[in-house]
């Protein structure tokens, strides 16, 4: 995902809601709390970054409607950096699940 283009980063958004859900399966909000906070703050981190909400269609959205030519390097490295660290922490929630 480095080189991630925002177009992907768009998909990696509109995803986490059926990841999350994937990944959490039916165990307890409890057994996931850690990383789902940590999730949280980065969806609020990105969507300070694109000046909209924390939701991830909202945040969707809001990286579709930027044109290619109009992004702020520095936001774009930052969006690519918390959509690896989103990735990193659905995995973390599918490992927690598994062990409960």
């Amino acid at each position: 995902m480095t080189g991630a283009s925002p177009s992907d980063l768009a998909v990696t958004f509109t995803s986490v809601p059926r990841r999350l859900r994937e990944a959490q399966g039916s165990v307890p909000d409890s057994v996931v709390a850690g990383p789902a906070a940590q999730l949280g703050a980065l969806l609020v981190e990105a969507g300070r970054l694109l000046s909209t909400s924390a939701d991830p269609l909202a945040l969707a959205a809001a990286v579709s409607s930027v044109h290619p030519d109009d992004w702020d390097e520095a936001a774009l490295i930052r969006l690519r950096e918390i959509a690896l660290d989103v990735g990193r922490l659905l995995r973390r929630i599918a490992a927690l699940a598994d062990t409960a």
